[in-house]
């Protein structure tokens, strides 16, 4: 007889299309914490956190009661129609902590892509220009706007046709393929040359560090530059926060670690613990360029994710989840540096805080060492160009014990692979 999750696969395969894939051939049924269970009496610690969404952990206590609270007042009214004071009060505390310079104002919406589009419509309105300069191997969504941003083709940009105007790419610094930071200002040179002048260039977005693309970390040196350069053409500075932010790499938002600020800074994923709630703040003066109605959306800044996120700003703030991020991402860091004197597949271990990733020399590598971990317990995310690096997701309010349990998984399938 089939076992539960055989059945909801053949379920799952006859009623969805096979665009939507699927990493995981079980079906998880509860979750708490950093512990996910299917319905089979199976369970595996989660070092994926839904794709660097739950920093917080599944239904963290506090951020279950938030929500709660807040079901027995309204689901529901569209902030545009009727507004809510919840809504304004997270602002507020979203103006005084994210890394912009002078007055800051925010705006809430529902997706990761949702918040990227909007800045750009942000930054349009504010320069009257149009260009976007991205990154190569960049991710910044699934919408078509955000796909011609996005710095990879397969899967998120085939099959589906032309992409919107007005986006080029340039090279990202990446020490491991050997792009430096001149490599990569170079490149925005070329862009200003050969394809369009830097004073029809609305804004520069960038990932601090790529989420996607592999973990890599924009230097100090490049993102000074960077600002000079925006500055000296009236360009834009966007930092895409979706991945990197929420104590996800020891500090607030990863901008935290640079010496300049952004102009505008898009952010979703672990702001509310796994409810849908994505922002966009910046510079007041730039936000307000897009006139009244020119921003919102029919669930922007649903209430039950507002409450969700005011619960997540208080537990990382109480359970000093940054400090939490840098503690685990250091002995993280030291394990596999310590596995790589055995294990030469090991080609690069990179990351800040606890947004830690470990390249293998190849895609197969990586993918069978996913694959063995799961089968053992633990569950990995593998990213990068190549698909041949695993990176590090887990709830930064794991328990220590557990956090050990996963580190003798994992050093029990990379004893797998040491050299003979």
């Amino acid at each position: 007889m089939e076992g539960k999750n055989s059945q909801l696969q053949q379920r799952k395969d006859d009623a969805l299309p096979r665009g939507t894939g699927n990493l995981c051939q079980w079906y998880v049924e509860h979750a708490e914490n950093a512990t996910l269970r299917d319905g089979e009496g199976n369970s595996w610690i989660d070092f994926a956190g839904g794709i660097a969404v739950l920093n917080t952990g599944h239904r963290h206590p506090r951020i279950v009661q938030a929500i709660a609270d807040q079901l027995a007042k309204f689901t529901h009214t569209a902030f545009q129609v009727t507004p809510y004071e919840s809504y304004v009060a997270l602002a507020e505390r979203l103006n005084r902590v994210v890394p912009i310079a002078g007055k800051a104002k925010t705006a809430f919406f529902s997706t990761g892509a949702e918040a990227v589009e909007n800045a750009v419509k942000v930054a349009r309105a504010a320069t009257r220009r149009h260009g976007i300069i991205t990154f190569g191997n960049s991710f910044h969504g699934r919408t078509f706007m955000t796909m011609a941003m996005t710095g990879k083709v397969a899967p998120y940009k085939r099959d589906f046709g032309p992409m919107p105007a007005s986006v080029w790419h340039a090279r990202y610094p990446n020490s491991v393929t050997g792009i430096s930071v001149d490599d990569a200002l170079s490149s925005l040179q070329d862009i200003f040359t050969q394809d369009i002048a830097p004073q029809d260039v609305a804004a520069i977005v960038l990932e601090p560090i790529q989420g996607e693309g592999g973990f890599h970390v924009a230097p100090p040196e490049f993102f000074n530059r960077l600002r000079a350069l925006a500055d000296e053409h009236g360009i834009l500075l966007i930092a895409d926060e979706v991945q990197t932010g929420f104590a996800r790499t020891g500090k607030l938002f990863a901008m935290d670690h640079y010496a300049v600020k952004p102009d505008l800074i898009t952010m979703a994923k672990s702001l509310a613990g796994g409810m849908p709630l994505s922002a966009v703040s910046g510079r007041a003066e730039i936000m307000d360029a897009p006139g009244p109605g020119g921003l919102g959306g029919t669930y922007a800044g649903n209430p039950l994710a507002i409450a969700s996120a005011h619960a997540v700003l208080d537990v990382i703030a109480d359970e000093k989840l940054c400090e939490r991020s840098a503690q685990l991402g250091a002995q993280l860091t030291d394990f596999l540096h310590s596995a790589r004197s055995q294990c030469s597949s090991i080609t690069d271990i990179r990351g800040l805080g606890s947004m830690i990733a470990v390249e293998f020399a190849s895609a197969q590598t990586a993918q069978t060492i996913q694959q063995q971990a799961m089968a053992r317990g633990l569950l990995l995310l593998t990213c990068g160009p190549q698909g041949n690096v695993i990176r590090f997701l887990y709830p930064l309010t794991i328990p220590d014990a557990q956090f050990g349990q996963a580190l003798e998984i994992l050093s029990s399938v990379l004893s797998q692979h040491a050299d003979s």
